[in-house]
C-alpha cells in the first residue's frame, strides 16, 4: 500500500496525521476488500484551497471538508472483479499497485468540525479519510438511502480503528 500525502497549510496537528491516515487508509481497504495493493494521494490542504477545487470540480463556490477524485468507475461498489481485465487503465505499470485516487481535506475545516461535534481531531480527520475511501472504492450517497448506508460502513470502519464518537 502507498499513501502519498503532502500538506500545503501550515496548520499544525497535536498527532502524527499521517500515520493515523495510513491506518484509516489500510483499514478501509480491507473493510472493503479490496485484493490488491493500492495506491492513494491525499492533499492537505486548508479553506482557500479546497474551496478554489471545490469551485472548480464540483461548480460550488464555498469550502467543504474533503474532496475525492476516484480513478475507477465501479460498475457496483467496491466490486474489483473486473479491473484485471484493463490492468494499463487501473495499475500503475511500475509498482503493480491499483490506482484507487486522490482525497484532499482541508485540516481547517476538519478542526472546526471536530469542534462542532465534540470529539478529537484524529477523529474527524479519521472520519473524512474513511468516508473518501468509501468514495475511492464506489459507494456514494446521491441516491436515497445511500447515504446512510456510507454512514454505517464509516462508523464501522473507525470502530475497528477504536475511534469512536466522544
Amino acid at each position: 500500500m502507498s499513501v502519498l500525502i503532502e500538506k500545503e497549510t501550515d496548520t499544525e496537528l497535536s498527532f502524527d496525521c499521517e500515520a493515523l491516515i495510513r491506518a484509516v487508509v489500510s483499514e478501509a481497504l480491507d473493510y472493503v476488500g479490496c485484493p490488491y495493493e493500492a495506491a492513494v494521494n491525499v492533499l492537505l490542504t486548508d479553506n482557500e484551497a479546497i474551496r478554489e477545487m471545490n469551485r472548480e470540480y464540483r461548480r460550488i463556490d464555498r469550502a467543504t471538508d474533503v474532496l475525492s477524485f476516484p480513478l475507477i468507475e465501479y460498475e457496483e461498489p467496491a466490486d474489483f472483479s473486473r479491473l484485471e481485465e484493463e490492468p494499463e487503465a487501473y495499475f500503475d505499470p511500475e509498482s503493480g499497485e491499483l490506482l484507487l485516487g486522490d482525497i484532499v481535506i482541508s485540516l481547517e475545516r476538519m478542526r472546526a468540525q471536530a469542534a462542532e461535534y465534540g470529539h478529537s481531531e484524529q477523529r474527524e480527520l479519521a472520519f473524512l479519510v474513511a468516508h473518501s475511501m468509501l468514495h475511492l472504492s464506489g459507494y456514494d450517497h446521491v441516491e436515497d438511502g445511500e447515504r446512510e448506508i456510507m454512514e454505517a460502513k464509516q462508523e464501522e470502519i473507525l470502530q475497528k480503528l477504536h475511534l469512536t464518537r466522544g
